[in-house]
């Protein structure tokens, strides 16, 4: 993993909030860590881990991949990657078996041009895929999926 540039990301994080016209407490109140933390953040004193900068992405209405490609955290390459994914997997326009074969099409693609599914991107989507199913699972119910099609169990 590469050494994380925070100062470089301390920079980019501040420009972001005065472009979202939000102070410092704003900004931490939203992304739920203190002041004083992101304000270390900001001046480049600390190196703020995924989730916390997954949450400061959110609370900004940025892409998370953006800032884990300025800590250092991830590289462009997987950070377009997992773009594409993204809008793929957000399209409302096309149902889930379809994106899947999209997705399915797109690395059989990178695959045959020298380019593998990266570690981390593999990571990020299976955590998508438990969270996808424990969204199911909280949309159906407790034993819902035990049930036949009659709806016997």
């Amino acid at each position: 993993m590469a050494s994380l540039n925070v100062g470089n990301l301390g920079e980019y994080l501040r420009e972001q909030r005065r472009n979202a016209q939000l102070s410092l407490r704003q900004l931490a109140d939203a992304a739920g860590v203190s002041n004083p933390y992101l304000s270390q953040i900001e001046r480049g004193l600390r190196k703020p881990s995924a989730d916390v900068l997954q949450q400061v992405a959110k609370a900004l209405r940025i892409s998370a991949e953006t800032l884990y490609v300025r800590a250092g955290i991830l590289d462009e390459k997987e950070r377009d990657e997992l773009e594409t994914r993204a809008v793929i997997l957000a399209d409302p326009s096309i149902n889930e078996r379809q994106k899947q074969v999209l997705l399915q099409i797109y690395e059989s693609f990178r695959k045959e041009n020298g380019f593998e599914t990266s570690s981390y991107v593999e990571d990020v989507e299976d955590q998508d895929v438990r969270d996808d199913r424990d969204d199911q699972e909280d949309q159906d119910g407790p034993g819902d999926d035990l049930r036949g099609v009659d709806g016997s169990a």
